[in-house]
């Protein structure tokens, strides 16, 4: 890892420039304990709670509740949303979509058998449920995006949400940064996490993606949450 003192924050540095072992060739063996590793992670630095506080604000109803998890990994969110609905005795249907087929096996793996939770390899941007989507939540993956990506997956998401949607990612910071490596995690995650760091976002990027996404400033939320988070929500 270089040092933080060479390292320009103030601009995020595009995907395409700077790439996470992840998204290349990885064994499956590999790429299971990654999501562990994250996992772990998310659990330790509360990373779930940017999300799970955002869904309380959500209008109750009788009926369940759609909810689509895009970029859904090894599954781990779309698991402990259902835990919190169970909590709250709120009806849910859940969805997970990840373009990578490793994903897909690795949640289906790692979701107990008795879950009604839905795994789906694709691209949520092509994918027509029979049901309509009421909310749509992304966690840890518009980092990966390079800008123009990001833009069209606001305005699906816009499109295609009936309540609103919401993206927990990280804060692009040399704290984060150093903080990161202070840990021994798997190989890949020791190397994807700093330079998820340096991909990641400030507030001022978040506005001017959703001014390029036509959505108004007004009409959403950009919050930090600590350790490192930052999320963009909007309700309908």
């Amino acid at each position: 890892m270089p040092s933080s003192s060479r390292i320009d924050f103030s601009r995020r540095v595009p995907p395409k420039e700077l790439p996470e072992w992840m998204d290349g060739d990885c064994s499956y063996e590999d790429f299971r304990a990654c999501l562990l590793s994250l996992g772990k992670i998310n659990r330790w630095l509360l990373g779930y709670r940017p999300t799970l506080a955002w869904l309380e604000r959500a209008p109750r109803r009788l009926q369940p509740i759609h909810i689509v998890d895009v970029g859904s990994g090894g599954g781990d969110l779309l698991r402990r949303i259902a835990v919190w609905a169970e909590r709250h005795n709120i009806a849910v249907r859940l969805t997970g979509i990840d373009m990578n087929p490793l994903a897909t096996r690795a949640a289906i793996e790692l979701t107990p058998r008795e879950s009604s939770i839905r795994w789906i390899t694709g691209n949520a941007m092509e994918y027509q449920p029979q049901e309509p989507v009421d909310i749509i939540v992304s966690s840890l993956m518009a980092h990966h995006l390079e800008d123009e990506q990001i833009v069209r997956l606001v305005q699906w998401m816009e499109a295609t949400s009936r309540m609103g949607w919401f993206i927990n990612d990280l804060e692009r910071s040399e704290w984060s940064y150093r903080m990161f490596g202070w840990v021994r995690w798997h190989p890949i995650v020791r190397h994807d996490g700093p330079v998820s760091f340096r991909r990641a976002f400030r507030t001022e990027d978040w506005r001017s993606l959703l001014n390029q996404a036509r959505i108004p400033e007004a009409s959403a939320t950009i919050e930090k949450w600590r350790p490192g988070r930052l999320c963009v929500g909007r309700w309908k």
